[in-house]
């Protein structure tokens, strides 16, 4: 078994798109629109499955904002820099709400960033071949 991908809704799909391309560099891999049902899919990631997970952005034709609820955490991607991935975030117009430094407790070195809709994405700092570099 794998994790295929993780889907958030979202208020507005282009500005979503535009954050999780223009600023954390995935891709657009496929888009879906079903007017019968007013719902429009479209999917993101570094790469395409079963490969790599993706992120499926839900946009329900008409809802602007959904409440982000208590039992939702975070997505974490690894970089191999959360310094220099904050200060690219940054330089993108993206939201830092935490800066890079060690996790609480431990040694590994964190940051979160948010995207417009209000859900975090962690940054995790990680020394190995496949990591996202912002």
């Amino acid at each position: 078994m794998r994790i295929l991908h993780t889907m958030l809704r979202v208020g507005n799909l282009q500005r979503s798109i535009d954050f999780y391309t223009q600023v954390l560099g995935m891709k657009l891999l496929r888009t879906s629109d079903n007017p019968e049902y007013q719902y429009t899919l479209a999917f993101l990631g570094y790469g395409n499955n079963p490969e790599h997970a993706e992120l499926e952005l839900t946009y329900n034709y008409g809802v602007e904002s959904y409440e982000m609820g208590t039992a939702y955490g975070h997505i974490a991607l690894a970089v191999p820099d959360a310094a220099a991935a904050c200060e690219a975030v940054k330089a993108k117009g993206g939201n830092v709400t935490r800066e890079a430094g060690p996790v609480k407790g431990g040694k590994t070195v964190i940051a979160f960033v948010q995207d417009p809709d209000g859900y975090k994405i962690e940054l995790i700092e990680r020394e190995f071949d496949q990591v996202v570099t912002l």
